[in-house]
């Protein structure tokens, strides 16, 4: 089975939700950039960004304030959102099963696929908010896995985050680094190697010949 991950691997999102949360966080009195949201946030699901904010800013985020965030991400990707190059090439010719597994909400992984033209190819999608414990931790993909009835040393994950990576790794997965989003920079497939990737990818095109080559490696 293949599992991807949404943001930065099938819809180019992450410098799209990185300036809404720096916008969010700033209206309320904690001035960030997106390139800070980016930095310390990469591959995080929003509620661990939220607590992370509050733990280090030794302050308390209004209730409201998750909600707020997703609403205003949801609104910008669904005007802006353009999926990742090559990405519906590869889905297709991608055989067996897959799914989705990402830190993004379920409202916010939804618009993803529909604005990026993608849902079509996936039936099972899922979610950290409904795992104890968000990537790197591996309960999303041990989820993922259990709900579509596969072990976990038979699936290989597509990640962008090393936090993805590390999340895969310690399901006992075979991970594949993605580096071709627009948020990638020169030091990524490096951190991606280090959190334990087996081999990068650059280019959606060339996934399909990279899967099969990991399962014979």
């Amino acid at each position: 089975m293949i599992i991807f991950d949404c943001n930065g691997v099938l819809v180019d999102s992450e410098p799209i939700a990185a300036a809404v949360a720096a916008e969010e966080f700033t209206r309320v009195g904690i001035p960030l950039t997106p390139e800070l949201v980016l930095r310390f946030f990469f591959g995080r699901r929003p509620a661990d960004m939220i607590a992370m904010v509050e733990t280090a800013g030794n302050c308390k985020l209004p209730p409201s304030f998750a909600g707020r965030l997703t609403a205003a991400t949801v609104a910008r990707l669904r005007a802006d959102l353009r999926p990742v190059p090559h990405a519906a090439y590869a889905l297709t010719w991608l055989r067996g099963p897959k799914c989705v597994a990402s830190s993004s909400t379920p409202d916010r992984i939804r618009a993803s696929l529909e604005t990026g033209g993608l849902a079509r190819f996936f039936d099972y999608v899922f979610s950290a908010a409904d795992v104890p414990n968000g990537k790197p931790a591996p309960d999303l993909f041990l989820h993922a896995a259990g709900r579509m009835g596969v072990e976990p040393r038979d699936c290989i994950v597509v990640e962008d985050s090393p936090a993805g990576v590390s999340a895969a790794k310690a399901a006992g997965m075979n991970a594949i680094g993605f580096v071709g989003g627009s948020h990638a920079h020169g030091e990524l497939g490096g951190a991606l190697i280090a959190a334990g990737a087996r081999t990068i990818v650059a280019d959606l095109r060339h996934l399909k010949g990279t899967v099969v080559a990991l399962r014979g490696w």
